[in-house]
C-alpha cells in the first residue's frame, strides 16, 4: 500500500494544466533525468470536504484533452459533425481546424472534477492479496483506495499487486530449488 501522505492529491476544481505537470513529475522522476514506470500513474481527486471522489489517470487525461476520440457517443457524434464543417454545438468555431497545441491548451483549462474516473471499488486495510485482486479485476480499475474504517489511508496500484505476485513466484521458485536442487550438468549421464 502507498500511504496517503505519499500519494498525489488534487481538488476537483484543479485545472488539468495544473495536474499534468504533477503527474509527469511523479511518474517520470524528471528531476533525475529519467522516465520510469515506477512512479505514480494517477492523482487522487478530493472534494471540498477532503473526501476521495475520483482518480485522474493517463486515460482520463487523454479523454479530457481529446473528448471526441475517447468520449461517449454524443461527443464522438459532435466531433464528426464538426469535422464535416457543420456549426459546432459550442458556436461557429470548428475545433477540428484548431492546431493540436491550441486544442490541448484550451482543454487543459477544464477542471479535472468533470472528467476524473469515479471510484470503482475500495478495500480495507485488512484485505488480503486475493481480495484486492478480485476488487481490482471486477471493477477494471488500476488503483484502489484503501480505507481503515471511514478513513482513507492509502492506495494500492495494479503494479503493486503485480509485484507482490512476482515476489511470491520468486520465493516459490527459490524454495523449490532448495528442496529439489537441479543436478549439475556435468554429472548428468550422456545419452547418444
Amino acid at each position: 500500500m502507498i500511504p496517503l501522505s505519499s500519494a498525489a492529491i488534487a481538488k476537483v476544481d484543479t485545472r488539468l494544466k495544473e495536474a499534468i505537470p504533477t503527474l509527469r513529475r511523479l511518474y517520470c522522476h524528471v528531476e533525475e533525468g529519467k522516465c520510469t514506470e515506477a512512479g505514480f500513474r494517477a492523482i487522487l481527486v478530493l472534494d471540498e470536504k477532503h473526501r476521495l471522489v475520483g482518480i485522474l489517470d493517463f486515460q482520463s487525461t487523454i479523454g479530457l484533452l481529446f473528448p471526441e476520440i475517447s468520449g461517449n457517443f454524443a461527443e464522438k457524434a459532435h466531433a464528426l459533425w464538426d469535422s464535416l464543417g457543420a456549426v459546432s454545438r459550442f458556436g461557429p468555431v470548428d475545433e477540428t481546424k484548431l492546431s493540436l497545441n491550441t486544442r490541448i491548451a484550451k482543454n487543459a483549462e477544464k477542471p479535472i472534477g468533470h472528467f476524473m474516473l469515479k471510484i470503482r471499488g475500495t478495500i480495507s486495510t485488512d484485505a488480503d492479496l486475493l481480495e484486492a485482486l478480485m476488487v481490482l479485476c471486477r471493477n477494471k480499475a488500476s488503483v484502489l483506495p484503501v480505507y481503515d474504517g471511514d478513513q482513507l489511508v492509502g492506495i494500492v496500484r495494479d503494479s503493486d499487486l503485480f509485484m507482490r505476485i512476482a515476489e511470491m513466484l520468486e520465493k516459490q521458485a527459490t524454495a523449490l530449488r532448495e528442496i529439489c536442487p537441479l543436478p549439475d550438468a556435468g554429472t548428468l549421464p550422456m545419452r547418444y
